[in-house]
């Protein structure tokens, strides 16, 4: 499964003012008019109840320069327990949903259109209000990740896999 070629994201959004973010893997545009992507969340992440109640996201592509620190920060910590944004460059979009800049190549801002349930995640179907290049450089591959970074899965990731020891 390590071999199907996935991107790293930051997936964000908003909730009664409050923002919150998680690392993503399953980002993919669907149709071309109109412009669509489609995200898969854990239903049990706390971005998912947020996506859920506004109706918005924003999909932050990460460059091969974001470290492991600020990975492990919106990939295995919990917005329920911190702030991921007080000390993250952000601005907020048009949906309303937070922009992380830090480490990012480009974004994304989608309002949901539609979802399916897909078991323990829901891929959120939304369609493309705001997008723009914000610097140069190479995306951040999942491949990348886990070759060079040495980074680990999440259980909650989508592409999560147990190794039976």
């Amino acid at each position: 499964m390590h071999a199907l070629t996935y991107g790293m994201y930051v997936v964000s959004s908003v909730k009664q003012g409050k923002y919150n973010g998680q690392i993503a893997n399953t980002v993919f545009q669907i149709t071309g008019k109109p412009i669509q992507v489609a995200i898969s969340i854990n239903k049990e992440n706390l971005t998912h109840e947020y996506i859920k109640e506004s109706g918005v996201f924003s999909v932050s592509i990460l460059s091969r320069e974001a470290t492991f620190p600020f990975i492990g920060l919106f990939g295995f910590r919990s917005g329920r327990d911190i702030n991921k944004f007080e000390k993250t460059k952000y601005r907020i979009g048009v949906t309303g949903a937070p922009i992380v800049e830090d480490y990012s190549i480009g974004y994304i801002e989608a309002k949901v259109v539609n979802s399916i349930d897909a078991g323990t995640h829901t891929l959120f179907i939304g369609e493309v209000v705001d997008a723009a290049k914000l610097g140069e450089g190479e995306p951040m591959t999942y491949d990348y990740y886990h070759r060079v970074i040495k980074g680990k899965t999440p259980e909650r990731a989508a592409t999560y896999v147990e190794v039976k020891k």
